[in-house]
């Protein structure tokens, strides 16, 4: 995979729109191939037009069934996973199919947090997600509030130096 742009693109379930952007493709490590997303970047969120006023690094881990953001400062909140299927990489181009649940921490408090588990159920039914896709994103929801709580790399500080490529 070559450097240069990549479009990120989050879709529901059912197949509309529910994010997208660009993002700069950093490198890879060990941990998956990292993402830049500057300052400024101009974001769809939906159907809106939404400007990205701080900058994050994004981690797409190969196989994985989520899919993590890591804030600069002044964000409060400094690591935030989506749990997604995982991604399909289509020349500059990946694609996720966003499940609902979204793991965070919070920068001043460390505090780690599930959310969206009302949206997930809902969607599940809505949805019908298959049974396999919901025991994944449970899964790894639960592997998320663990790792982020124990500061399991890459959410100790992994991502600094990517980080600090689109500061």
């Amino acid at each position: 995979m070559a450097s240069g742009t990549v479009q990120v693109i989050y879709i529901k379930h059912d197949k509309s729109p529910h994010r997208r952007y660009p993002a700069l493709r950093l490198g890879e490590d060990e941990h998956g191939v990292w993402l830049g997303v500057p300052d400024g970047t101009v974001a769809m969120v939906g159907t809106q037009s939404v400007v990205r006023q701080t900058g994050h690094v994004q981690l797409v881990r190969p196989r994985a069934w989520w899919t993590a953001l890591f804030n600069a400062p002044p964000r409060p909140t400094e690591v935030y996973c989506d749990i997604v299927t995982p991604a399909v990489w289509s020349g500059d181009e990946v694609l996720f199919v966003d499940l609902d649940l979204d793991v965070r921490r919070r920068r001043a408090t460390g505090v780690v947090e599930l959310l969206d588990e009302d949206e997930f159920a809902a969607h599940r039914q809505r949805y019908g997600y298959p049974p396999e896709a919901a025991a994944q994103a449970r899964s790894a929801a639960a592997w998320l509030v663990d790792a982020l709580s124990s500061d399991t790399e890459p959410f100790a500080s992994a991502y600094r130096p990517w980080l600090a490529k689109v500061r």
